[in-house]
């Protein structure tokens, strides 16, 4: 089998350095070629064509965004960013997931070196993710917020939620799901019951992503706090390097937040909150299982579903990643496999018949 031919673009030779000898340790990945800025990296792209580019955000002569632009406009490919956990850092992160960018790992604020294999397994899986990532070529002007088209706003009739207040619809997802959870949460209307999101995604991450789908979609969204009331209209993020659970107390939904150790080396973990829902929501529950690698959610989704609840996988061919999806089809956990675009609507009408 071929190796996963890399690139790495950063302006710290040391980062460089250490970036070649942790992927190298892998037998499936090699290290074929580096480059200090974005001008240099352009031309060994032409020269060696790597199946997978690791990209600083901050460099010199052009940043790490504009760069990624250019790319998935004039030669899309998989890009695995390399990010501070500063809040400005968070930030752009994020934007270079919609501009296209795979996914990414954080730096260490100390000892490069030492904290950088701390996160090498990380790293690997991540680039052989990549690897086998759909990338797409972006469009359009690239520049804008983005904003739902008025024909994929969904609606719920008022009198919808009467039936609905103990409703619990659950998203897990990985690798692409930033973007893909924002597809659906901007097409999904205000008076949608309690949504319960769980995406791998470091502390700090999740709340400024949560922060920004709260400005793009008519529901409110937030990271979730230790015994958050779970309410209609209301999307609740499990923060990062926390499980988020769902519990109930009489008529009363709410979330519980704990740093148990990592399920599927994940946590916040899908297939944690999944069981939490299956227990406390059992047939009154909508499970979601989006793009992502590796198979957290599977296990659980079909716990959901032998529970009595509506549970939908997003298809291959709209995934970024078909791990997780693929691993909760397989173990027949899933009601409905369907297109990314499909999926808004085919929970609405779930709800509205409820």
């Amino acid at each position: 089998m071929a190796k996963i031919r890399v690139l790495t673009v950063d302006d710290s030779a040391l980062m460089r350095q250490v970036l070649a000898t942790l992927l190298s340790k892998d037998p499936g990945i090699e290290v074929i070629g580096s480059a200090p800025d974005p001008f240099i990296a352009r031309e060994k792209i032409k020269a060696l064509n790597p199946d997978v580019l690791t990209l600083d955000v901050e460099m010199p002569k052009m940043d790490g965004l504009t760069f990624l632009e250019k790319l998935m406009r004039g030669h899309p490919m998989p890009v695995v960013m390399v990010s501070s956990l500063t809040e400005v850092g968070c930030q752009t992160t994020l934007r270079a997931l919609e501009l296209g960018a795979v996914d990414f790992i954080t730096k260490p604020k100390i000892d490069l070196r030492e904290g950088m294999e701390e996160v090498a397994q990380d790293l690997i899986a991540k680039v052989k993710a990549a690897a086998q990532a759909k990338v797409r070529r972006m469009e359009g002007g690239g520049k804008g917020e983005a904003k739902p088209l008025a024909s994929n706003c969904l609606s719920l009739p008022p009198s919808a939620m009467i039936k609905t207040t103990d409703t619990i619809i659950a998203i897990g997802s990985s690798t692409g799901g930033t973007e893909a959870v924002k597809d659906v949460l901007m097409a999904l209307p205000p008076n949608i019951p309690p949504i319960l999101i769980t995406q791998h995604m470091p502390e700090r991450f999740t709340k400024t992503w949560a922060d920004r789908m709260n400005t793009l979609c008519r529901i409110s969204v937030k990271e979730a706090e230790d015994g958050d009331s779970v309410l209609p209209g209301h999307a609740l993020v499990a923060p990062g390097s926390y499980h988020m659970t769902l519990v109930r107390s009489g008529a009363r939904y709410t979330v519980r937040i704990n740093q148990d150790p990592p399920v599927n080396r994940h946590r916040p973990s899908v297939d944690v909150m999944f069981a939490s829902v299956a227990q406390y929501a059992g047939a009154n529950a909508v499970g979601v299982i989006l793009t992502g690698m590796g198979g957290d959610g599977a296990k659980e989704m079909l716990a959901m579903k032998q529970a009595g609840a509506f549970t939908i996988a997003q298809d291959e061919a709209s995934c970024v990643v078909f791990g997780m999806p693929k691993e909760a089809i397989k173990l027949g956990g899933v009601d409905k496999i369907l297109p990314l675009s499909e999926i808004p609507a085919a929970i609405v009408a779930y709800v509205s018949k409820l």
